[in-house]
């Protein structure tokens, strides 16, 4: 099964509980890369824009490229009136940008998808000598607010979360050394959300791809399960996310130091 395509099928659910990101670490990577009008940066697999607008609004030259169609639609409409706004309904593994070059290039939670032999070599022919590619991502914990009903809800995922294909997109950042990049460099934020039983299992089915893929009867079954246990823990689920952030360079140059 390919999962590209799976948080395509409901966007409206996606944008409403996909976690956002902080401040920080936008102010971050615009200071790092001088965003402004006179620079320009392209967005792989933007979704439904959740990391967008923040550098849309430095009035950089900006490209989306996103392989849903229902997304892609959804970013139209979302960030239309800028007049900076560009998008692309393609693949990026495929697509021709002709001679188009960036001086940034980034990745929300999206680069896994494309494996490293193909992703970081393009990347780094797409991007201007000295340019930026920032990769960042969400990772939840789940456990250390909430020890006994961790173990409630992971019953719960012996008995009845059945699915046809297990996600295994997996991706080691630090890989991009590898492919000509320099200078990497890690940060993270934390924070904190807590969720009701209905919220939590909202959540579940509109972010997580093995979750949206469930059939019955094992949907049904697996969602009551989830939604009983933490409503018998009080009716809350404690979520502890770690913002992270990668970012790495073209060297100023092409020319290779022996």
């Amino acid at each position: 099964m390919d999962f590209r395509k799976t948080f395509d099928t409901i966007p409206e659910q996606f944008d409403k509980w996909r976690p956002r990101y902080c401040e920080e670490l936008y102010s971050e990577i615009i200071t790092r890369t001088d965003l402004g009008t006179h620079k320009s940066a392209l967005e792989i697999g933007p979704g439904t824009g959740q990391a967008t607008e923040p550098f849309l609004k430095t009035g950089c030259d900006y490209l989306a490229i996103e392989l849903g169609e229902n997304f892609a639609e959804y970013m139209q409409n979302k960030f239309g009136t800028y007049d900076n706004f560009h998008i692309v309904n393609d693949d990026f593994e495929t697509h021709n940008f002709g001679d188009r070059k960036f001086d940034l290039i980034y990745s929300a939670a999206t680069i896994q998808w494309i494996p490293e032999n193909i992703g970081f070599p393009k990347i780094f022919d797409l991007l201007k000598p000295g340019g930026i590619l920032a990769m960042f991502m969400t990772y939840s914990d789940y456990k250390s607010g909430n020890e006994a009903l961790y173990e409630q809800m992971e019953e719960v995922y012996r008995k009845h979360f059945y699915v046809e294909t297990k996600y295994t997109c997996r991706l080691d950042y630090e890989h991009a050394l590898n492919y000509g990049f320099t200078d990497l460099n890690y940060q993270e934020w934390n924070k904190e959300r807590f969720l009701s039983a209905d919220e939590y299992v909202e959540y579940l089915a509109g972010t997580q791809v093995e979750h949206i893929t469930l059939k019955e009867p094992y949907k049904t079954r697996f969602y009551e399960g989830i939604r009983e246990a933490v409503r018998n823990a009080g009716n809350q689920i404690k979520i502890i996310d770690t913002i992270a952030l990668y970012l790495t360079k073209k060297p100023d140059s092409d020319a290779v130091s022996l």
